[in-house]
């Protein structure tokens, strides 16, 4: 990172550049000492006028004003315009750029046209004065026009860095709302699935208290289910308490015509995989998918995330990629994890109603993998299309070390 050094409340560089401009007024202004009306006096008045355009950007209607003054001075006097008088044109353009309102510009520019009027009068006698009011006016007007397309060029540059950093932070607003609506959702469903394993081991719990006497073997294996799934709701729980839950506003209808979106508070289950490819072929996908590896049981909140990465990366293709899009979806089960992959080939054709979301696209996706401490990266395919893969790590089985110290 590259950082800018200030001197006297301003980037060094303009300072040094002010200085320098400032610098070469007043030699000008000494240097012209015997050659120029008003010696050591007129040099001494180019002097204060270089010391004035010192303050040329900070306060440009100022420095207008005190040059306008010291010109006035000469033209009392009568020394004519003189080798400095350059000033003048540099504080002319200065006010035209750096002023607050345009209108203290063009005020300068009617001063500074009755000072080309009063200049051309102190020419010599061998020139007629309408050349001097032609080549004075000339010079004025340019810088003039020069300082206005400069300002309007800055203000435009203004505008639009403005505008960057607005649409920057609705970008960070918007990312932060999708991150909370998003968890609020995760948070429902982590509930409803802890809530699941609740119920079950109530159920299995009054087994035990019914069966105990009659039927040891039957009451053990009840006790078993309770503890393996007391274990599995405490792990959910845990991950719970990442997740922050706020209000939720009423999710949306589905467009006519597009996907079937789900009922509220409905958890679906990898089972029903089948059917939600089915959906998405029949939206205009060519999905091949595949798996391999041996699946194994998941606990229900894994279950869900896994379901919700598929659905949200077949939304992402056929929202961009368009219908036609041929979608490669694999599904690969290990030993310690499970890994989702879509990509598809990017070649299909615009949809006329965009399919309803699992979540916000990739921020949704992320949410609900880190939940499970899980990665994801996506990006863009060599051959025009986008791929998402998933890892989710898979839970110790009951009985083991992990498992232990959950319970």
């Amino acid at each position: 990172m590259t950082v800018e050094r200030i001197a006297f409340g301003r980037p060094l560089r303009s300072v040094a550049f002010d200085a320098a401009v400032s610098g070469l007024v007043a030699l000008v202004a000494v240097l012209g000492i015997a050659a120029q009306p008003g010696g050591v006096a007129g040099a001494a008045v180019g002097v204060v006028m270089a010391l004035v355009l010192l303050f040329r950007r900070t306060h440009p209607s100022a420095v207008a004003a005190g040059v306008a003054v010291l010109a006035l001075v000469q033209v009392v006097v009568g020394w004519g315009p003189l080798a400095y008088d350059v000033g003048v044109l540099i504080a002319l353009y200065s006010v035209v750029k750096y002023a607050d309102r345009l209108r203290d510009g063009i005020l300068a520019g009617i001063v500074a046209a009755v000072g080309v009027l009063l200049a051309a009068a102190q020419m010599p006698d061998t020139a007629p004065w309408w050349a001097g009011v032609l080549y004075y006016g000339l010079v004025t007007g340019a810088v003039w026009l020069v300082g206005l397309n400069v300002r309007t060029r800055r203000l435009y540059v203004l505008t639009l860095e403005e505008r960057a950093a607005t649409l920057e932070r609705e970008r960070e607003a918007e990312s932060r709302a999708a991150v909370a609506e998003e968890r609020t959702r995760i948070a429902r469903e982590l509930h409803d699935v802890v809530a699941h394993s609740m119920a079950v081991m109530i159920v299995q719990a009054d087994g035990v208290r019914f069966t105990i006497d009659r039927d040891p073997a039957t009451a053990r294996e009840a006790a078993k289910v309770v503890a393996d799934t007391g274990r599995q709701a405490l792990e959910e729980m845990r991950r719970l308490v990442g997740v922050l839950r706020e209000p939720s506003r009423p999710e949306p209808a589905a467009a006519p015509g597009a996907l079937d979106a789900e009922p509220a508070h409905r958890r679906p289950a990898l089972v029903e995989l089948p059917d939600l490819l089915d959906r998405f072929r029949a939206a205009g996908l060519r999905i091949t998918d595949t798996a391999t590896g041996t699946p194994v049981a998941l606990p229900p909140g894994l279950e869900l995330t896994v379901y919700r990465v598929v659905q949200e990366s077949l939304t992402n293709a056929l929202k961009h990629a368009g219908v036609g899009a041929a979608v490669e979806l694999r599904l690969d089960w290990s030993a310690d994890a499970v890994v989702v992959r879509a990509v598809d080939d990017g070649r299909g054709r615009p949809v006329v109603r965009p399919a309803p979301s699992g979540g916000h696209g990739l921020v949704g996706m992320r949410e609900r993998v880190g939940v499970y401490d899980g990665s994801l990266a996506a990006g863009p395919t060599l051959g025009g299309g986008w791929r998402v893969e998933a890892r989710l790590p898979l839970p110790s089985a009951p009985g083991t070390e992990e498992g232990k110290a959950a319970a």
